[in-house]
Parts: structure tokens; sequence; C-alpha cells
């Protein structure tokens, strides 16, 4: 069973609440005197304490996305995706699967719309990459059989998973209900993680000798969805849009390739790339290549780009409400790159406040971009 099973976690938990039970009644015969007394507490106690930390964990994972596999947990999800093919003039997307989306009428796809899991593979950088994505009911609906939808890729942050985006963080069933009520227009949306070469943080990096993580994102990911939908054409037909390293991604993408993405959405973003454990050295001493991943020096070196940007933040609880307050008064002095807001009274770098934040950025998503 997989780590984000609902079997798992109840099982776990079932484990945790006998092994608590147990400890409870068995504990006056283990209150004796005697060493292997003694042991039996200390094995009772850690066996109890290991089930109800595997509990929190689990549910914790299963809420926030962290770890896709168990192999992704104890990092060794090694495999990069990488594939040669010689022979195909184009990336592919190929559909591995197809669900329901979760609203009322989801079994029917002209009420519901469409969950499509699906497999890219870019036809640059041969990276592969799992996705989901969401086709809004309109997409099968007759009279707009001819209707080409605007679309955005929606990024998680690291180590995040796609699957988080639909069940954590709700944005087909929320892009639905807007769409439904008027405020949206009907969107495609290609939700997947950042991390195209796990175990690796790559922060959308062309990293030197590596994986070419931006160039994907650029221009591999949006000319594999288009062969495969009826996607609009042109920047006026992409946005992006992510949380935490997502929305790092995120704006990065509508900043370097305006031409690809007429806007860019960044909640609890950062402005530039970190270098630990989870990234190693992502510039190999590029110099030009650090200085572009670092959004401030770009917009201070560089023209300044015709795209939308979108960032979010909180005065109590996120740590980047200074820094993002110094982006949004560069950003609005540079023209024509336009610079919006969310600015919550307080909300942590979390699941919770991000799902406050979506309903407004999708919106605000939808003003920026065209079908036809």
């Amino acid at each position: 069973m997989g780590l984000t099973s609902d079997k798992v976690l109840a099982l776990v938990v079932l484990s945790a609440v006998l092994l608590f039970a147990g400890t409870v009644w068995s504990w006056p015969r283990l209150a004796r005197g005697g060493a292997l007394v003694v042991a039996g507490r200390i094995a009772v106690l850690t066996t109890t304490q290991v089930a109800v930390l595997a509990s929190v964990g689990l549910g914790a994972n299963q809420a926030f996305g962290f770890y896709a596999s168990w192999a992704d947990l104890f990092g060794r999800e090694s495999g990069q995706g990488v594939v040669a093919d010689h022979d195909a003039g184009a990336g592919s997307l190929e559909v591995v699967g197809t669900r329901r989306v979760n609203v009322p009428g989801g079994a029917r796809p002209q009420i519901g719309g469409r969950l499509q899991e699906v497999r890219v593979v870019g036809r640059r950088t041969h990276l592969a990459s799992p996705a989901y994505v969401y086709l809004p009911p309109e997409y099968f609906q007759p009279r707009h059989r001819t209707r080409a939808f605007p679309a955005a890729v929606v990024l998680t942050g690291y180590p995040g998973t796609a699957a988080a985006l639909v069940k954590g963080l709700h944005y087909p069933q929320t892009a639905h209900a807007l769409a439904a009520s008027g405020r949206m227009r009907p969107m495609i949306l290609v939700m997947m993680r950042p991390t195209v070469a796990p175990p690796r943080d790559t922060e959308c990096v062309d990293v030197p000798g590596g994986p070419r993580t931006e160039s994907f994102f650029a221009e591999d990911l949006p000319e594999a969805v288009a062969r495969h939908y009826r996607v609009a054409g042109g920047a006026r037909g992409w946005g992006v849009v992510g949380d935490s390293t997502g929305g790092y991604c995120a704006l990065k993408l509508a900043i370097h390739h305006p031409r690809t993405y007429a806007a860019g959405a960044g909640l609890s973003p950062y402005y530039r790339p970190p270098r630990d454990a989870t990234t190693g050295d992502l510039f190999h001493g590029d110099g030009q290549l650090r200085d572009d991943a670092d959004l401030f020096r770009y917009l201070e070196r560089h023209p300044a780009p015709d795209t939308s940007l979108l960032v979010s933040t909180s005065r109590h609880g996120e740590d980047n409400y200074r820094e993002t307050l110094r982006f949004v008064d560069l950003v609005a002095a540079k023209r024509p790159t336009r610079i919006s807001s969310i600015v919550l009274d307080s909300g942590g770098h979390n699941f919770n406040t991000w799902r406050r934040e979506i309903p407004a950025t999708l919106e605000w998503l939808s003003r920026r971009l065209d079908g036809r």
C-alpha cells in the first residue's frame, strides 16, 4: 500500500489507538520493579509513541502533500524521467487515467468537467513528469466543441505532490464553482509539482550539465499540452500560479518568459532560490545564471517584461512580508510590467492560507487571459 493510501493511514491510527489502550491496561503490571519490567515499560512507551507520531506524520502528509511515495519519503526517488525519443518531432502527453471532479453532477463531464492524470515528456529537455489536467465542463459541451480555452500551470511547493493541488488545495473544485457563478472564465488547469528531477529541488533553473527545468516549463510543457488539448494560442492563452517554491517558479517564468506566460501568481513566494542540501549547486559558477534567478536583480538589470504579476503575503505569520512589499515597490516602478497583491492580516505558510487566496487568484488570472 502506498504512502498516501487511506488504508495505510487508517491502519496506523488503529494501531496507535490499540497500543495506547494496551499501555493503559498493562501499566499496573509494568509498574513493578526489576530489569525486565523496566525494559517492558520502555518498549511499550517507545512503540506507542512511534505509532502516534507515525499517525500524525501520515495525516500531515495526506493533508499537505509533502511526499508522494515511500521512495520519495526516504530519498530513494532518483529517476529523472529522462526520455531520449529521436523519432518524435515534438513532446508528448499521455493520458494514463481519468476521474470525476468532486462537484455536484461530477459523474457527467458536461456538468462537472474531468480530471485527467497525464505524463508529459519534453521535446527539448527530455524531462518527464506526471501531472493532473482539469478540463472544465464547457470543454465537453457540444456548443463549445471548437472553442479554445485559456490554460494555467499550477505548481506545488517543494517537495509537494500534484495530488495535493486536487485533494488539499481544491483547485478543480474552486475553478468549477467560480466559473459556474460567472466570476471567472472556464479554464484548463495543468497541475504538477516543480520537482521534475526528483529528489532534487532544481528551483526551476536550467542547471548547467543537469536538468533544464526552466526550459521544460517555459517551452516543453506548453507545447505538449497545446498539441493535446484545445488551448488558446499565444501568451494571452497561458498563465502560471504556484505556492512557496511553486510561487517563486511562477513569478520567475512570467518574468523570464512573457511571450509564453501573460500572467504569473506567487502565493507566499520567495524571490531568490536557496542553496541547501535539497538544491545542491544550481549555478556551477555561472554568475549570470545566478543573478537571473534572483528576481530583484533580474528586474533591476533587464528591461521590464510585458507581463502581469500577483504576489501574496500576510502581516503576521509569513516570513516574506517585508520582502514582498519591497518587490511590489520595485515592480510598480517598472512598465509595462503590472503588479497586484493579496495581503492578509494573518496567515501562515500553509494550505489553509493558500485556500483563502486561491479564489481571488483564479479570478485575477482569468481577467488577464484570453480564450477564443
